[in-house]
């Protein structure tokens, strides 16, 4: 979905087995970092099913049991899960990654309504819970992001459905690169170009004036999630630059260098922080197949 150099840090990429090759994940920023790669022609199209990641309820030993949440749109409740080892053990104990053991993010399968939050821990069963009520019905995806709490270790993403019973009209977002949000006007400069990396830039200001106290959340100054519409591949991302100093603030541009895998829509989740309080902004743009050089270099005109 999104790759980044050396100086970002991400979580976890899904290549759909028919539209891309396998991504080759590398660790070291907070513990982790991922680089990827992809070609969409020919037989390197093929993924294996152990190059899925962010769709499988498995992956790298690891199993997102079944996630008990309010059932209906109203109702107050608790959504937990446990995350199980191969021996089907819940596991009590993570790595810290971005500030945080463990990152949950919910989303409805349109789109919308996206959340990312930190459950706590009972160490003593291995269960993550928070406090729960769907605003909304529909089908949501959870998706558990984690590192292993192993030397060397890398990022795993599972995720599982989530239905939620009422009436549900599912929404179509159009694209769009800016957002306004609790009163901050956030927009993006910058396309994707499938199998390219390409230069994104966020600025962030209000009431006209930009914003320079843009504060660090989970150790950066801008948290990206992206999700390709469709199948809601997911990839977890961080801003380009250096870990903030306590104390620091920055702003208005965060930026960063994406590569998408697959020409499409991609929905694009920005968190940021100011005076403590933290936001989200949403941007959706269209990744388009960027031109290879080998196909320019071998086409005959004359055939």
């Amino acid at each position: 979905m999104v790759a980044f150099g050396a100086a970002f840090a991400v979580a976890g990429a899904v290549v759909p087995g028919d539209k891309a090759a396998t991504w080759v994940e590398k660790e070291e920023m907070n513990g982790h970092t991922e680089e990827a790669g992809a070609s969409t022609h020919g037989s390197a199209a093929h993924a294996t099913a152990d190059a899925l990641k962010g769709l499988s309820l498995s992956a790298g030993g690891f199993t997102l049991a079944p996630v008990d949440a309010p059932a209906a749109v109203g109702e107050s409740g608790t959504l937990s899960f446990r995350i199980l080892d191969e021996d089907g053990a819940p596991v009590t104990s993570y790595a810290t990654a971005h500030d945080k053991e463990l990152h949950l993010m919910v989303v409805r399968s349109d789109g919308e309504l996206f959340r990312h939050v930190h459950p706590e821990l009972d160490e003593g069963t291995g269960t993550w819970s928070l406090p729960w009520t769907w605003t909304d019905a529909g089908t949501y995806r959870v998706y558990a992001d984690f590192t292993p709490d192993e030397k060397g270790a890398p990022g795993v993403t599972l995720t599982r459905t989530v239905e939620v019973a009422g009436t549900f009209a599912p929404a179509h977002p159009a694209l769009t690169k800016t957002d306004e949000v609790d009163g901050y006007r956030v927009s993006l400069e910058g396309d994707l170009a499938a199998g390219s990396a390409s230069e994104l830039e966020i600025t962030v200001s209000r009431d006209g004036a930009p914003v320079t106290t843009l504060q660090p959340y989970l150790g950066a100054f801008g948290h990206l999630v992206a999700l390709r519409e469709g199948d809601l591949a997911y990839l977890h991302v961080h801003a380009e630059g250096d870990d903030p100093q306590p104390g620091e603030t920055s702003g208005p541009e965060i930026g960063f260098v994406a590569e998408a895998p697959t020409a499409g829509r991609y929905l694009l989740y920005l968190d940021f922080q100011v005076d403590g309080a933290e936001h989200s902004a949403r941007f959706v743009v269209e990744a388009t197949q960027a031109p290879h050089a080998e196909d320019s270099s071998t086409h005959d005109d004359s055939h």
